[in-house]
């Protein structure tokens, strides 16, 4: 699985998690691939941060507006019924709890569901952005994101870097399995057919709980 294959099949299996008629946030990167993996028959409402709610398919080349960008500038276009608005609306959207699902990449998330992924201390960074704000409002936050990173473990006992914000991570998937952020710790409930329990575990700071109906990733996306 290279790369690109390990950022759709990410992205793939992201997609199971949204249902029809839930407002969802996408943060830059891997989560913008999400929508191309959505059943044809699913209303998904997507909402930008930087202000307009109801973003469309990526544009041809040929056929992009520099004015309709998403929060991480990429351009994209806006489907009929959306609408634009300033700042204060969007946020406000965000904090007051009227997006079902945020998804988002991280640099680091624990075993508590701590989330760091706006900064590395010395590193320029433009800033954190809307994502505290938005693992914070929205009703459910799922990470999406490569199990490692140049083969450190992201997944840990405890947050390393600056935090986004504690607690709020109640989902993880990665090319390797999916995992759940309970009271008890993070468990495992499915499992890249390419990978191990013990592979997953070697490249897991964290503790995982093997859930007793452990499932193959793959089973779960055959509704796609």
């Amino acid at each position: 699985m290279d790369r690109s294959q390990i950022k759709g099949f990410i992205a793939k299996r992201v997609a199971k998690e949204l249902k029809d008629g839930d407002v969802v946030n996408l943060g830059i990167g891997l989560p913008t691939l999400v929508p191309n993996y959505l059943p044809k028959d699913i209303d998904i409402t997507l909402q930008s941060e930087n202000g307009f709610i109801g973003i469309g398919p990526t544009p041809d080349k040929d056929k992009e507006n520099k004015y309709i960008v998403n929060a991480g500038g990429a351009p994209v276009t806006i489907n009929e019924g959306g609408a634009f608005f300033d700042s204060s609306t969007s946020f406000s959207i965000i904090r007051g709890g009227h997006v079902d699902i945020t998804i988002l990449g991280a640099l680091q998330v624990d075993e508590k569901g701590n989330l760091a992924n706006w900064m590395i201390p010395g590193k320029l960074v433009p800033g954190m952005g809307g994502a505290m704000d938005l693992v914070v409002g929205a009703r459910k936050v799922i990470v999406a994101m490569e199990h490692t990173a140049k083969g450190k473990a992201k997944i840990l006992k405890e947050c390393k870097l600056p935090l986004t914000a504690k607690g709020q991570v109640d989902l993880i998937v990665t090319e390797m399995g999916v995992m759940e952020v309970t009271s008890d710790g993070l468990v495992l409930t499915e499992i890249n057919k390419e990978f191990t329990i013990e592979d997953i575990k070697n490249a897991t700071e964290a503790e995982l709980i093997i859930s007793d109906n452990l499932k193959a990733m793959e089973e779960q996306l055959s509704f796609i």
